[in-house]
């Protein structure tokens, strides 16, 4: 199914004979909190043509992307130039007129026109051995080899986007967690400066808070650069160079089903990349059907009259000419066809083992990564905050010295904007997953009831 299945693509959707056309779904991916997932594919917004304004959501973005970027318009080119390619190889020869006129302007008897004879001949070359089936065969699997060049730039676009939504989206979560922190500073050098006032403190407390707020500002400024940096990169995909959208909507976690590696890899000959290189091993194929083809002599057929001045006659001209294959039986282009076939199905070979290895690795990644969220959120976490929050009591009592207040603080914050990280890495790694697995991962069956956080 298309990812817009009320938009009439610009893309044609002619299905090669040997293959399955394959659109990639690849924008149903799971995301919360407005974003898109496998159920919401049939109510997915249609295109956006401009600039997004106000929220943003991970659709949205997928949406602009597809309409505006500038990277999908040099695929859809190839398209067209492709069908462009196989209208023309199933041409058949123009036909040719010649017209040729004798025995006049001599001497005696053909110093004039009087017995001239003139004659007027069509011919039409008649290709053998097959050639115009091969040729329209290579050219409409050229059409197939760009229908899949551009559903992999398609699918690798989606990727990119879901990639730099989400780093805006925790760029953003950290902008609040710092500008929180920063405002905690600000409340912690008020209360210093109070004790400090009032003999319960010295000097030294207070001078150890602004330092303090002065390192959390400049931490904050420094977040909203990056962020700015990440708006811009997000935008950027979407084909502007001043993102106009006020903030992106979203949720870091959600459920969804892991597949196993053995689910993965059962759909990995269905990913866009795999089937332009099963239509470039076809296409490769029919080049040597054609070049060996081409051995075969063509042959010319005319027709025409022959026109006799001096007694005014006609006769009929039938023409036949084919050439000898005495030397050029195309003996190298035959060859050099056979070379480059072999050479793409070693290259398609080196493409699938390169996939699978990525595919296993990238879920031994994910794999790895839920541990790790998981021993954050479990242990790290819940202590560093239970930490705060006691020291914080304790402080309020004159049990704990400001100190430990700003060492718990940090402890705290380091540990949230760790867990941060570690879910941007993780979502990243989701999306490369689906990206090699050419489609959402929830839609593929897991024959594993192994229920994992999608980030």
């Amino acid at each position: 199914m298309h990812l817009f299945s009320k938009r009439k693509q610009s893309m044609p959707t002619r299905a090669c004979i040997y293959y399955k056309p394959f659109t990639i779904a690849f924008a149903i991916c799971s995301f919360a909190a407005g974003t898109l997932s496998a159920a919401q594919a049939n109510t997915i917004d249609p295109p956006h043509v401009g600039e997004p304004q106000g929220e943003l959501t991970l659709r949205k973005a997928y949406s602009y992307a597809l309409v505006n970027s500038p990277r999908l318009a040099g695929y859809a080119i190839d398209i067209r130039i492709a069908e462009a390619e196989t209208l023309q190889s199933g041409l058949l020869p123009n036909p040719e007129l010649e017209v040729e006129a004798e025995e006049f302007g001599g001497s005696d008897e053909t110093s004039g026109f009087d017995n001239a004879e003139s004659t007027v001949l069509l011919s039409q070359l008649l290709e053998l051995g097959g050639k115009r089936k091969h040729r329209v065969k290579t050219a409409k699997l050229s059409e197939d080899v760009s229908r899949f060049a551009y559903e992999q730039a398609r699918m690798l676009l989606l990727t990119e986007v879901s990639k730099a939504f989400i780093s805006v989206l925790a760029a953003q979560e950290q902008l609040e967690l710092l500008q929180k922190n920063a405002k905690l500073a600000s409340e912690a050098l008020d209360g210093a400066k109070t004790r400090v006032e009032s003999g319960e403190a010295s000097p030294l407390e207070q001078l150890k808070a602004q330092s303090v707020l002065a390192s959390e500002e400049i931490s904050a400024r420094q977040a909203e650069r990056k962020l700015d940096a990440a708006r811009r990169q997000l935008a950027e995909l979407y084909g502007s160079d001043d993102p106009k959208f006020s903030h992106v909507s979203g949720k870091l976690r959600q459920s969804i089903q892991l597949p196993t590696q053995l689910s993965l890899k059962q759909t990995l000959e269905r990913h866009p990349e795999m089937l332009r290189w099963a239509a470039l091993l076809e296409q490769h194929r029919q080049v040597v059907a054609l070049e060996e083809s081409k051995a075969i002599p063509d042959l010319t057929v005319g027709v025409g009259l022959k026109h006799f001045n001096g007694d005014d006659n006609l006769s009929g001209v039938v023409q036949f000419s084919v050439p000898l294959p005495l030397f050029d039986r195309n003996q190298g282009n035959i060859r050099k066809a056979r070379e480059e076939l072999g050479k793409a199905h070693e290259n398609s070979r080196a493409i699938r083992i390169n996939a699978l290895v990525a595919l296993t690795s990238t879920h031994r990644k994910l794999e790895f990564l839920r541990d790790e969220v998981e021993n954050i959120e479990r242990n790290l976490l819940s202590s560093s905050q239970s930490v705060q929050e006691k020291t914080w009591r304790a402080y309020q009592e004159g049990k704990a010295s400001y100190l430990e207040v700003i060492d718990a603080q940090r402890m705290f914050a380091e540990a949230r904007i760790r867990h941060t990280e570690t879910l941007v890495e993780y979502n990243k790694a989701f999306f490369e997953l689906e990206a090699l697995a050419g489609r959402p991962l929830s839609e593929i069956n897991s024959n594993e009831n192994n229920e994992y956080e999608k980030f």
